[in-house]
């Protein structure tokens, strides 16, 4: 053992050269005395950092934002500002030690280490060793846990060392460990990522080889996978920093004339427009169902929105009904359901003689909904019955949109399977021109604003049809899936109709498939369904398909002109409320009295009530 520590010294490896890895002004202890060494990884498996919400950022911005590679000045896992905005700010959690913010087993684990005399107690973290530093250390002593080292990454090793990537710097790094500590016989990394955990077991194996080849035993290494738990930042926090983020690239990119990165923009595609409902009134509309309806076990509970429009709203309808943000109180009327798959309540407007619009027949709140069930299937719904007075309650909504965020060039006009805001409105507006015909049992909604609290409908405006299409029209009809989808015509699985097969193929610009033909650039309403429905309401499934704005008259054949001149009229509002009528994309208010506005309020604390 003498002749390897002499060894170790002839080839470098020292204390003196080993302390240069570490960030701590601390002495090392003795090489005699160290048989184990203990390596805790700091992201998700001792510390619960933050990750991109995925339920507020497309899947491609969530990678645009853990690359290094988009941003001049990194991402998410490069930035100092976004762990220091981890809960209520580092000033705050400080304070409190980030109580919350840790994994409290591995906690555990680095106290005993710290108990362990024989034991060498090392956190080892991929994070650049220039910026983070003072933050880590920061972290780590609120915590009261006392490392032997704690290990960053540099830009340059101490012997000039340079890194690809964190795996290969953690290698080098637990390669001078071992080449300096020579009476250790045991290992243990605590890691969290899985190829991670992998590529340190390859390593470990390959130097026990090497070990075995000069004749010496082979260590016991010990790699164990740390399950990570997911947490993420307050969602305006987190919008904000990348912001700054975004900011400091463009400032940059200004600065540095000759670098081909593009400008970049944080933009939203909105889904559906709605009454969010609060989470305490969504439990006391479960409990009210669950007081009246036996358990099932099966259902998937929703109530938490009452659906506007299956797109983004006009703002013709925003002004009618008090515009975003503004509030709208609803008394709980009836219950019912379609073959118990879906379950619903029916409300009704406080006063009764607010102003309010749904795409609906009539306001209501999908309660919960079993396997195969969608929640525009509440329109099938025709036998109502009536809750109990002394069970009945009026809850507040506020309008709000389920959006979903994303990154892309300033300037961009269409990527993909995404649109600018102007062109998503402008889009999801148009005329469609392709029928579902398992949507034929559905009630008609031309107008999309009618209906009664009657508990059996007519169908007299079956005439009335239901249409989807792209405006754009490619190759064989059907537009290709974009983005996360891959097909040829409609998307496979998604909706009772597979559309033509002849459609574009594949995806567009910007997603995971190239295509030719189809709905160049276009993202057919279909494709909400690709993402996942993270409020937990109206998915793809919501999605009406008429013309609640009709375009204007733009030619055509006789034929369809005298098809439009015969359309049916609207029928009358419901009994309760004022909705008003749609006509030729104008909603003046019934019988010309004037429109009722409500002020506006704050937006609500839901994920998705923000921009």
């Amino acid at each position: 053992m003498a002749s390897d520590r002499v060894n170790s010294a002839t080839h470098g490896f020292t204390l003196t050269a080993l302390s240069r890895w570490s960030i701590l002004d601390k002495k090392l202890p003795p090489v005699e005395k160290i048989k184990a060494i203990h390596v805790y990884d700091f992201d998700n498996t001792l510390f619960k950092t933050p990750l991109p919400n995925q339920k507020l950022w497309n899947n491609t911005t969530v990678g645009q934002l853990s690359s290094p590679h988009i941003f001049i000045n990194g991402g998410w896992w490069h930035d100092p500002k976004i762990l220091a905005a981890t809960g209520e700010g580092a000033e705050q959690e400080e304070k409190r030690a980030w109580d919350g913010w840790w994994n409290e087993k591995v906690v555990e684990l680095v106290h005993l280490t710290m108990k362990q005399d024989d034991a060498l107690c090392v956190l080892l973290t991929g994070r650049s060793e220039q910026d983070f530093s003072p933050l880590i250390k920061r972290i780590v002593k609120s915590k009261g846990l006392d490392f032997d080292m704690v290990g960053l990454k540099p830009a340059v090793g101490p012997n000039n060392e340079r890194f690809r990537d964190t795996m290969g710097f953690k290698q080098v790094f637990i390669r001078s460990l071992l080449a300096t500590y020579t009476h250790v016989d045991e290992i243990r990394i605590y890691e969290d990522r899985v190829r991670h955990v992998a590529g340190f077991r390859d390593f470990l194996d390959e130097y026990n080889k090497q070990r075995v080849h000069l004749g010496l035993g082979p260590l016991t290494a010990e790699v164990i996978p740390v399950a990570e738990i997911s947490t993420s930042l307050d969602p305006v926090v987190e919008v904000a920093e990348v912001q700054h983020l975004i900011n400091i690239h463009n400032a940059l990119i200004k600065e540095q004339p000759g670098n081909r990165k593009d400008h970049l923009a944080i933009k939203k595609t909105v889904f559906f427009t709605s009454y969010m409902i609060e989470p305490a009134d969504t439990a006391r509309l479960i409990a009210l169902f669950n007081s009246i309806v036996p358990e099932m076990d099966d259902l998937k509970y929703l109530a938490n929105t009452i659906l506007i429009t299956a797109k983004p709203c006009p703002k013709s309808i925003l002004d009618k009904i008090g515009g975003m943000n503004s509030k709208m109180k609803w008394e709980v009327a009836d219950i019912g359901s379609v073959q118990k798959n879906l379950w619903a309540i029916r409300v009704k407007p406080v006063p009764a003689n607010a102003q309010f619009h749904t795409d609906n027949p009539f306001p209501s709140v999908v309660v919960g909904l079993r396997r195969g069930a969608r929640p525009a299937d509440v329109n099938k719904i025709y036998q109502w019955q009536a809750i109990p007075p002394e069970k009945s309650f009026v809850f507040e909504t506020t309008v709000g949109e389920k959006v979903m965020l994303r990154i892309e060039h300033e300037h961009q006009q269409q990527d993909g399977n995404q649109y600018t805001d102007d062109q998503s409105s402008e889009r999801l507006s148009q005329p469609r021109k392709r029928k579902y015909p398992a949507d034929e049992d559905r009630r008609s909604r031309h107008g999309g604003n009618f209906g009664g609290n009657n508990n059996n409908h007519n169908n007299s405006n079956n005439n009335n049809r239901e249409f989807h299409s792209s405006s754009f029209q490619g190759r064989g009809g059907g537009g290709g899936g974009g983005g996360e989808n891959r097909g040829r015509g409609a998307y496979r699985g998604n909706g009772p109709s597979r559309g033509n097969r002849g459609g574009g193929r594949g995806g567009f610009r910007g997603s995971n498939r190239g295509g030719r033909g189809g709905a160049h650039g276009y993202r057919s309403l279909d494709d909400v369904d690709t993402r996942e429905n993270g409020h937990g309401g109206f998915s793809a499934s919501t999605v009406s398909y008429d013309d609640s704005f009709p375009s204007m008259p733009q030619g055509g054949s006789q034929q369809q002109q005298q098809q439009q001149q015969q359309q049916q009229p609207l029928p009358p509002p419901p009994q309760y409320g004022q909705p008003f009528p749609q006509q030729g994309g104008q909603w003046p208010a019934p019988n010309g009295a004037p429109s009722q506005t409500r002020p506006v309020g704050a937006p609500g604390p839901d994920l998705q009530n923000f921009y």
